[in-house]
């Protein structure tokens, strides 16, 4: 039978300090003074770390005892890690801190450096998923406090790294560009994660990240903690893998810690941030520790690790080393240091039935009030905002857009780009070719030559990495705008969107946010080019994305609208949008004839706001309403003309245009102004944007009849073998003859 290892931990600890107290009677030491010849380390301070690891650890008793009465609902705790408490002695309590979720000691430590703190309480009701959670408001459990620059991270598989990376670069890069951030000049940024999770893909590209941006001499002040017990819930680290597999990054500095022993810890940690600090470069911390009480509660570690394990771990306990490094030194007596220890006990004990008993979230309502708000009049207002003449007029070196000829999709996206960084001196806009080349597609040309390559500039090909850098920076005060080259490339990445970047504001109450914006050539129908790779027609893992905003502009003018509307929403409310770009429409000017133009329009700086969810209606037919995007747009209106032209058919076009928040209201008062509804859905027929289309149309009542073209739940092929699978025009007439009982002519114009 499984034999609680709780109690006896907490019994060896205390018989330890009967045995020291037992022991030969020490001089007293100054307070002042090292806690150990050589260290750097003073006794008062180690006081004070005591502190903070036994209060961890009574927190992790407190966790088991609250779930045992039904009363708690978190139980992965810190015990065995408390080592990491010398690392937060070592930072400033202004460094930004990505922690591990076995980071009890730490937050505790951090704390203690903060007037007004109550860590232990604030713990507690996290663990009691309490309203009154200050950080997460009974959302989840999570070590993270504005007050302590602790943004709180999920993760328990390193997800939370690229963002880090990505706020120590913008760290530096904002104060080049004279931008003010959320931390100070000088700060450095510490991210903690455990053995096992350093091993996970995204952890790797993290470290690689870090160190290719060094390599460069390039700005990236963090410290990466690796935390380093030895298991992963059942799986070993083998022995050595971390220093073998870490200890010559380049440029990446590393340094052993044994976080066993507080004094090593703490001399350790001091010199990696001070190397981080001075050189801004990045030092990997390897510390020492051990995993005590399992993974968790509800974990029975006997049944996979031998007991002689178990107790030599137990052995090692660095809350009872810090306790005989105390009283071995002189700093405290063993009665001292038990009653330090009992003293934390009894108040944890009655924080933790104060917070059983506060109140919890009590309606859906209060639950989702965080995920993702929305101020329609502040965005509105932000868009009308004018930027400077001046601005506009150097950043175009005195030839505006507006005074250019009519232009097609990609030239809207640039000059809507260049506005806006002409605007904003805090956007900057970076990703894989972005720069000089000015992207596959042309699309950021001589953006960075104008706005400079402090602002307009390439990364590494890792769509974790640039996810990560928009997700740091923004939360540091930057406004950025990435690029991924194409919607098949995201999907690789897509955690740090639904994981770190959309979950922020949620998981902090509004405190902490991540304003983004991340543009993706999308979709398909390239003529002659491409294959899966370069034709993705799959957004149902965007749409899955609670709070994520996601436009899909067709026409140039909306995208240069829709695209101001984005940044200020999120510069406004923290939103986090992405911006998929149909490839096949960039270089388009025709829409019926060859020369006819009717896809280009002016570019117009101070055109009409579009609302988030606003669709826009083209046509006014009674006959038959056609909803789509994108493509489907393009395509849709040529079908229209052909269906008045050939058939007497007076159809109208409704332009979604926003795929996230969905425009329901539009949609749903076109569909009963004309009785029937054709869904033209460029994605999968499974999981496409159709299936939100009709489910909306359902909900609200709709009576009419509805019918759908989409494209086949299939990867697309190379080649005109695409053809086969994606929604053609001939399609979409089929479709629209037959809802409205009329009989195809003999052949369909494709």
């Amino acid at each position: 039978m499984a034999v609680d290892r709780a109690p006896l931990l907490d019994r060896q600890l205390l018989d330890g300090l009967d045995l020291l107290a037992a022991g030969p009677v020490r001089t007293p030491l100054d307070l002042d003074a090292p806690i150990r010849a050589g260290s750097t380390l003073s006794a008062r301070t180690a006081i004070d770390l005591f502190d903070a690891q036994a209060a961890s650890r009574h927190l992790d008793l407190a966790a088991r005892a609250l779930r045992a009465r039904g009363e708690g609902f978190y139980t992965i705790g810190s015990s065995g890690h408390e080592g990491n408490a010398a690392v937060a002695a070592a930072l400033r309590a202004t460094d930004p801190a990505f922690l591990h979720y076995r980071s009890g000691a730490f937050f505790v430590a951090r704390a203690r450096q903060v007037p007004g703190q109550t860590p232990l309480l604030d713990i507690l009701l996290g663990l009691c998923a309490s309203i009154d959670d200050p950080i997460a408001g009974g959302r989840h459990k999570v070590f993270g406090s504005a007050a302590l620059a602790i943004p709180p991270q999920t993760s328990t598989i390193a997800s939370h790294l690229p963002k880090a990376v990505g706020a120590a670069v913008a760290l530096d890069r904002a104060t080049r560009l004279g931008v003010e951030t959320s931390a100070p000049a000088d700060a450095i940024v510490v991210c903690s994660f455990g053995d096992a999770s350093a091993n996970h893909s995204t952890a790797t590209g993290a470290f690689n990240a870090a160190g290719w941006t060094a390599y460069q001499n390039l700005p990236v002040p963090i410290l990466f903690v690796c935390e380093d017990n030895g298991i992963g819930i059942s799986v070993r680290t083998p022995d050595g893998w971390i220093a073998a597999s870490h200890g010559a990054r380049p440029g990446v500095r590393y340094l052993w810690a044994d976080g066993l022993d507080l004094a090593h810890a703490y001399d350790a940690a001091r010199i990696a941030v001070d190397h981080v600090r001075a050189t801004r470069r990045p030092a990997f911390l390897h510390l020492r520790t051990v995993r005590l009480l399992g993974h968790a509660g509800s974990d029975v570690e006997q049944t996979y690790r031998p007991l002689d394990e178990i107790e030599a771990a137990e052995a090692a306990d660095p809350v009872l080393a810090t306790a005989r490094l105390l009283v071995e030194s002189g700093a405290r007596t063993a009665v001292q240091v038990r009653r330090q220890y009992e003293d934390l006990r009894d108040r944890v004990a009655a924080l933790a039935d104060e917070a059983a008993g506060r109140p919890r979230l009590r309606s859906a309502v209060e639950v989702m009030a965080p995920l993702a708000p929305r101020d329609p009049v502040a965005v509105a207002a932000e868009v009308a905002r004018p930027t400077p003449d001046a601005a506009r007029v150097a950043f175009w070196s005195g030839k505006l857009p507006e005074q250019e000829r009519p232009a097609h999709l990609a030239v809207h996206i640039n000059r809507a780009l260049g506005d806006l960084l002409a605007r904003y001196p805090e956007l900057i806009v970076f990703g894989e070719d972005v720069a000089r080349k000015g992207g596959v597609y042309n699309v950021t040309a001589e953006l960075s030559r104008r706005a400079g390559v402090g602002r307009v500039f390439n990364t590494l090909l890792d769509e974790q990495s640039i996810l990560g850098l928009a997700i740091g920076a923004g939360q540091l005060g930057l406004l950025p705008i990435a690029e991924i080259q194409y919607l098949a490339y995201l999907h690789n990445a897509e955690d740090q969107l639904r994981g770190e970047a959309a979950s922020l504001q949620y998981f902090s109450a509004g405190q902490y946010r991540n304003p983004m914006v991340v543009r993706i050539a999308g979709y398909a129908y390239q003529k002659g080019f491409g294959g899966h790779f370069h034709n993705d027609n799959s957004v149902a893992v965007l749409r899955d994305i609670p709070g994520l905003v996601i436009a899909s502009p067709a026409r140039g003018d909306d995208a240069a609208a829709m695209l101001r509307t984005c940044v200020a929403a999120a510069r406004t409310q923290g939103s986090v949008c992405v911006f998929v770009e149909p490839i096949a429409l960039y270089m388009t000017r025709d829409l019926h004839d060859p020369g006819d133009g009717l896809w280009t329009s002016a570019f117009d700086p101070h055109a009409a706001h579009v609302a988030l969810g606003a669709a826009r209606r083209h046509g006014d037919g009674k006959d038959l309403l056609i909803v789509s995007f994108a493509n489907g747009l393009w395509m849709s209106l040529r079908v229209a003309r052909r269906l008045e032209r050939d058939h007497g058919l007076a159809s109208r076009v409704l332009d979604l245009r926003w795929l996230a928040p969905l425009p329901v209201d539009d949609l749903v008062r076109e569909a009963e102004a004309v009785g029937r509804v054709l869904v033209v859905d460029e994605t999968r027929r499974s999981g496409g944007v159709s299936e939100a289309v009709i489910a909306a149309l359902v909900d609200r009542g709709f009576q009419g009849s509805i019918e759908r073209v989409a494209a086949h739940d299939t990867f697309i092929p190379l080649g005109a073998a695409a053809k086969h699978v994606l929604v053609s025009e001939a399609d979409i007439e089929r479709a629209a003859l037959a809802m409205c009982g009329r009989r195809p002519l003999a052949t369909v114009a494709p």
